[in-house]
């Protein structure tokens, strides 16, 4: 049994429920003969991927749909073993490069060579060209890119890149410049609304507009989370009444807030040990540096005097950016708490020694 997102997932363009000028403009770019490389960007749960496997429906038929998923082994110059699963068709191969962290850029050497190199096999494809999708590409070091780049040039007559990130900050000018950009934006609560209508009508569930409503602002233009929350919730309570429905957080939310309101109550050595502890806890259950960053950073904002919050936010993208340059990201999530915690003392010392003063 699968689940309602992935149940629902659409396969095709026209099966898409929003941003239909985008899917427009998807099928002439697959019928065309000149088809580029291309770049996805948005927020998460916009539906990036749906759209990527609706191009290479599209471009190589249901075809591109008959999946599997292998484990490839790449060798360092240090002769380090990096495992990497590749989902791959006769006519595509997708990957996350990103996952072997500074290692990425020898994945990316070797696997892309070695996909330009070989012809199209299958004589009654559509293209004769093979398409490799890269997840996370804003996650990708900067050698790494400079390897994609040089790899682009070299390769088109035989290989189509797809790029898919969350935005387009972390990418060099070069990718950006030989690839078509295409932003896939977050769908409206409108379209939320009537996406998690059609699902529940799909399952016999009757879903009342106020918790639909509920459920798509909860999840601030997520729809996969809004989807996955919908499915929770009516296992729960299978009559979704909306007075007694209570959409819970997921558990590393809940637990990034507890570690942002550690900061914020006590500023000391023994506390900074406590929170290293926290965020290994966080790492170790593979929530995103990067992730945690943001929302402790957001959590803390929240707790603070106006005058900090700009500080703040300044530090958490310097750590960020620092983080990923660096191979420890635990020392970055640190050396940010570290640098609150003496932020918010020093705020706070001051204040007291003022109204010391006006006595």
């Amino acid at each position: 049994m699968s689940l309602w997102v992935d149940k629902y997932r659409p396969r095709t363009l026209d099966d898409l429920d929003y941003h239909s000028e985008l899917s427009e403009r998807l099928r002439s770019l697959a019928s065309s003969g000149d088809f580029p490389h291309m770049l996805f960007y948005g927020p998460s749960g916009a539906g990036k991927k749906t759209r990527v496997a609706c191009v290479l429906r599209e471009l190589f038929g249901a075809g591109a749909e008959k999946l599997k998923i292998e484990q490839r082994v790449f060798l360092t110059p240090s002769k380090r073993k990096l495992d990497v699963n590749v989902v791959m068709s006769n006519y595509h191969l997708e990957l996350t490069p990103s996952d072997v962290g500074i290692y990425d850029r020898q994945v990316i050497q070797d696997i892309l060579k070695e996909i330009a190199q070989t012809q199209q096999v299958d004589l009654s494809a559509k293209q004769r060209f093979k398409v490799v999708v890269i997840n996370e590409a804003d996650q990708l070091s900067r050698d790494a890119q400079a390897a994609l780049r040089r790899t682009m040039e070299k390769y088109m007559a035989n290989l189509r890149i797809i790029l898919v990130a969350n935005n387009t900050s972390k990418l060099i000018a070069p990718i950006k410049s030989r690839c078509l950009l295409v932003r896939v934006a977050a769908p409206t609560l409108e379209e939320m609304e009537t996406v998690l209508g059609y699902v529940a009508k799909k399952e016999r569930v009757d879903l009342p507009p106020e918790v639909a409503s509920k459920i798509g602002a909860e999840a601030v233009g997520n729809l996969r989370r809004a989807l996955l929350v919908l499915e929770a919730l009516k296992m729960q309570h299978p009559d979704l009444n909306a007075e007694k429905l209570e959409i819970a957080k997921p558990d590393w939310e809940t637990y990034c807030a507890k570690v942002a309101d550690l900061i914020v109550e006590q500023q000391s050595a023994q506390r900074i040990l406590d929170v290293r502890s926290k965020l290994y806890e966080l790492i170790s259950h593979c929530i995103p540096p990067s992730l945690i960053i943001k929302t402790l950073a957001d959590r803390v904002i929240e707790r603070v005097d106006e005058a900090l919050k700009a500080d703040i936010m300044h530090w958490a993208a310097f750590y960020e950016h620092r983080m990923r340059q660096g191979s420890k990201k635990i020392f970055h999530l640190e050396a940010w708490v570290v640098k609150v915690m003496s932020l918010y003392k020093h705020f706070t010392h001051d204040i007291d020694l003022t109204g010391f003063d006006d006595f």
